[in-house]
């Protein structure tokens, strides 16, 4: 794939301008969780979205100067974008230096058989499109582009809508596909930061860019409450969001009425 000049700009942002607020933040998730080590080999998953192109330009740069051994294998899973979304991920992906394989499926054709909740099965489809390829690809980790804001909204919602305590882990082994594991480096990245960079080097990515979801109200969604809930509450006390990430770090076992682990449900009247 070509260098060109325009590469070699956006990098310099991640070493200058978002040197604290995004190549920092990447390098401390990494070397906290211990997210990649000698002898790996990760395939970096690739949606089209400003997180996992982020993801993908961190990888390449972590990997020519970190000093670690490893591999990167980028792939995109062509879910069955329209000519006009392919064309703008094929062109972020020249622009960014990434040379990732694009696979084509047939994800949202299965995806749309289901009208009670598209979404889920989508997504369910992706993440066994994706192990799968990875497998193929002999790698060991799979990296995702899940960031600060998602492990956040994602701990708030299931409180308030499953009904569970439970968050989104930096780092998760697969219970279905023996020998792969999960990792998210931009575990401490803030969305705004992101959005940030991209303002800073012209950069414009697709989202969801599926038929079902294009004409939907992006405020109806149960995600789009929760970033409501959390900027309102962020009115009242700044800390809000470092609170919420620290909580499922800061737990009490002894204080809670139940909790599960892999030998099943444990109340506290048990002790």
């Amino acid at each position: 794939m070509e260098y060109n000049e325009r590469t070699h700009d956006i990098e310099r942002s991640l070493t200058a301008e978002f040197h604290r607020s995004i190549l920092s933040r990447f390098n401390k998730a990494v070397d906290d969780f211990r997210l990649i080590e000698d002898g790996d080999r990760i395939c970096v998953c690739i949606s089209g979205g400003k997180d996992s192109m982020l993801t993908a330009k961190l990888m390449q740069e972590y990997k020519r100067h970190s000093g670690v051994s490893f591999e990167l294998e980028y792939l995109m899973l062509d879910p069955g974008y329209d000519e006009e979304n392919m064309r703008i991920c094929r062109e972020n992906l020249e622009t960014l230096g990434i040379p990732a394989q694009i696979r084509e499926t047939n994800i949202f054709r299965a995806a749309y058989r289901e009208k009670k909740s598209p979404c889920f099965l989508c997504a369910r489809i992706r993440r066994a499109e994706l192990f799968k390829a990875a497998r193929e690809l002999r790698c060991n980790k799979i990296a995702l582009g899940h960031h600060f804001d998602d492990v956040i909204e994602t701990t708030l919602m299931g409180m308030i809508y499953g009904g569970q305590m439970q968050t989104m882990l930096p780092r998760r082994k697969s219970e279905h596909f023996e020998g792969l594991e999960l990792i998210r480096p931009l575990y401490y990245v803030r969305e705004e930061d992101i959005f940030s960079w991209c303002g800073y080097n012209g950069l414009k990515f697709i989202r969801c860019a599926c038929r079902m979801t294009e004409n939907r109200d992006a405020s109806s969604s149960k995600r789009q409450e929760i970033k409501q809930l959390i900027a309102e509450l962020k009115k009242i006390n700044p800390q809000i969001e470092s609170n919420i990430f620290r909580s499922a770090q800061n737990v009490n076992v002894k204080n809670l009425i139940s909790y599960k682990d892999e030998n099943g449900l444990h109340c506290f009247m048990d002790s």
